[in-house]
């Protein structure tokens, strides 16, 4: 029995789509569901095996990652992006990232008790409102532009003086767009507001070279990564933090003391997926691939949509702005499963499609709009 006036979890946004998925299931060869970003191509052998034989099943894991752990999450960025990293103060590892994502405002509040805003992209991933929520802060939407980028002259005042921090997504989930980090760590800098960069799509940058907020160096600023997208990982949940040093070491001691540890197993997984590049370049190439057909089936579904500057979703404008129509058509003709765009904040008007199902899959649908 909740408590009068206590925190109702609202239903979570996927759970929504039950009647979708029923629809589009009843059609010969079932649904062809593109609404979670969810991987569907294998992982690396070399990690699975990695995974079975590394004998760390025993003991306790080291809650802020192995030494081999985050200097293979170091290496990995430095080669991407030219960034040098010093992984014994700048590194720590975490469980996913969602975790941290949602887990975040919390710790900082702890800390700085006297913010209480968390700003986030307008258009964005729902966990940067719901960690806002569940740390009992004030989630503040930023505007963003036709880009789909923050506009950061839109910020209030007085919501600048009350953050907590402020979330970047680059490239953006659901809408692909490629901030200007430099500016937002500048921004946060000038204001002194923590700049939290989620850049988990980093491996697919459709448009110039992958980018991190580190770039710029680590004063004020955290990037967030994971091989859950980059080598098709979501079930093991391994991620890594990494930048300013003072905020790495409070999360990393108020980490420890709550438990949070990535599996032995899991973390010398990761080594060996953090040190490989082939696997992830033949993934960007089915990612680029399965775009490019989802983005033909959906213009001659009637919404003509252009390819993302990264990512792997295309953010499609709905027909006559019924997100939750169109939606229900592509169900219903294509077994299409796709996600409307309230989900994601203010984009009530698009609807997003996840390219994570097998080429067949999506050659199934389209065949079936005849």
């Amino acid at each position: 029995m909740s408590a009068p006036d206590g925190f109702e979890p609202p239903a979570y946004p996927y759970d929504r789509l039950d009647e979708l998925r029923a629809v589009a299931d009843a059609l010969p060869g079932g649904a062809v569901d593109c609404s979670i970003g969810a991987p569907c191509d294998p992982p690396p052998p070399s990690v699975v095996a990695a995974l079975a034989a590394s004998g760390a099943e025993r003991g306790y894991p080291p809650s802020i990652g192995t030494v081999s752990y985050r200097r293979a999450a170091a290496a990995w960025l430095e080669r991407l992006c030219g960034v040098r990293l010093d992984p014994a103060g700048e590194v720590a590892a975490c469980i996913g990232t969602k975790e941290l994502v949602a887990g975040l405002p919390h710790l900082l509040r702890l800390r700085r008790p006297d913010r209480d805003t968390v700003l986030y992209p307008a258009v964005s991933y729902p966990s940067y409102a719901m960690g806002a929520t569940l740390a009992g802060c004030r989630a503040v939407p930023v505007p963003v532009d036709a880009a789909w980028c923050l506009d950061l002259s839109a910020v209030d005042p007085a919501d600048v003086e009350r953050a907590l921090c402020l979330w970047v997504n680059t490239p953006g989930n659901p809408a692909g767009g490629l901030d200007d980090l430099a500016a937002v760590a500048d921004w946060g800098r000038a204001h002194g507001v923590p700049v939290l960069s989620d850049e988990c799509y980093i491996a697919f940058t459709w448009q110039g070279p992958p980018r991190t907020v580190l770039e710029g160096g680590v004063e004020g600023v955290l990037a967030v990564h994971s091989l859950s997208k980059r080598s098709n990982l979501a079930g093991l949940r391994a991620g890594f933090y990494a930048g300013d040093p003072d905020l790495v070491h409070y999360l990393r001691e108020v980490r420890k003391h709550a438990g949070f540890m990535v599996p032995g197993p899991v973390q010398a997984a990761a080594v060996v997926a953090w040190s490989d590049e082939a696997h992830v370049d033949e993934q960007r190439h089915r990612y680029r691939r399965r775009l490019e057909a989802l983005a033909r089936l959906l213009t001659d579904a009637g919404a003509p949509v252009s390819l993302p500057a990264g990512g792997f979703y295309l953010w499609v404008e709905a027909p006559g702005g019924d997100a939750w129509g169109f939606a229900r058509r592509l169900a219903r003709t294509a077994g299409l499963v796709v996600s409307p765009g309230e989900f994601y904040g203010a984009g009530g008007d698009h609807v997003r499609v996840a390219a994570v199902v097998p080429d067949e899959r999506i050659a199934l649908a389209h065949e079936r709009l005849g």
